[in-house]
This record gives C-alpha cells, structure tokens and sequence, in this order.
C-alpha cells in the first residue's frame, strides 16, 4: 500500500485527467453524454465516501469527502458532524468541537452530534460538561445505543472518582447518524 502523501498525490493526477478527458468536451457544447460516461448527478455522495474513509483509517481523505459534501449539501447538521468527527480522529480538538458544537446548534436533536462532543470533550479533560452532553444524547437516543450509555457511564463515574481508571483505559465511542460507528481512544 502506497504512504498517504503518495496516494494523496495519485488521487490528484486521476482527478487531473479526468477534468482532461475529451469524452467529456460535449458536455461543454451542450450535448448528450457519451456513452459510458455517467453525469455528475450520479457521483457517489461526499458523506457516503467519507464515512467509508472513517471507517477505512483514511481520516485525511475522510475530510475532504466531507467537505465535498459540504459544497454539495451545504453545512447541514450531518455534514458538521461529519467534519467535527473526521478533526476528532485526527486530533484537532479544538476545530472538532467547534464543528460539533455547531452541528448541536444546528439540529439540538441530534444524538450522534451531542455524543461526539461529549467524546471531544472527555479528551479535553471537561468531564462534567462531557457528561451533560452525554445526557443529552442519552435522552435524545431514548437509552437505544449502547455506546452512548457506555460513555455516559464512564464520565459519571469519572465524576464521582477522578483517579477512575476504567476512564482513562477505555475506547470512548465515537457514534454518526444511521448505520455505523466509530471509535476514539482515550488519551492516558
């Protein structure tokens, strides 16, 4: 497997030649595609690839989807999430809660959305607010998602007892909207 750098760069020179490609010089007159050449409305959606990214390690990548989906759907609740998570795994804390924070600004219904911040925050060392949020996102999942009960769980233990250790030992759950899930390690 090529080092990011490399692939990042081979990712480039496709989309190069792509924009180069004469098949696509009709499009520019107006006229039908060629056949075999798919429109740009069929082109797989930023938040699909990016969330195969997230789930693949390629976090970078992930991003980038992410911020096509951005150009695409606008700064939709989803999509902030979506980035906010992509900062996290990446370690940018402060750009990962500023995109969570908007995303439960957006849509405060949004139990995913209230998780990740409480996982950014956990990371931050904010357990109380990291707990709030928890609750939020508890309340907001009904008590449906393991994950959620289990962060929720350990920030309140942590609370009760700051030399918890289960705490700092523990994968906090990073969860999106729909199917799937992510995960965050806890720094010792």
């Amino acid at each position: 497997m090529l080092p990011a750098p490399a692939r990042l760069i081979a990712f480039c020179l496709l989309l190069a030649a792509c924009a180069e490609d004469p098949r696509l010089e009709p499009l520019n007159r107006g006229e039908k595609l060629p056949r075999g050449v798919r429109p740009v409305e069929d082109a797989v959606d930023g938040l699909v690839v990016g969330h195969r990214m997230m789930a693949a390690g390629e976090y970078e990548l992930a991003l980038r989807e992410y911020y096509r989906a951005a150009a695409d759907h606008g700064l939709t609740a989803d999509v902030l999430s979506a980035i906010g998570s992509a900062n996290l795994k990446l370690g940018r804390l402060g750009q990962a809660e500023r995109m969570l924070r908007r995303a439960t600004e957006e849509d405060e219904d949004f139990a995913a959305a209230w998780n990740n911040l409480g996982v950014v925050l956990m990371e931050q060392g904010e357990t109380g607010e990291a707990a709030r949020t928890f609750r939020i996102a508890f309340a907001l999942d009904s008590g449906q998602s393991a994950e959620i009960r289990e962060n929720l769980r350990l920030a309140l233990a942590k609370i009760e007892n700051p030399a918890y250790s289960e705490a700092k030992e523990h994968d906090f759950e990073l969860v999106r909207r729909g199917h799937g899930q992510y995960r965050i390690l806890s720094t010792p």
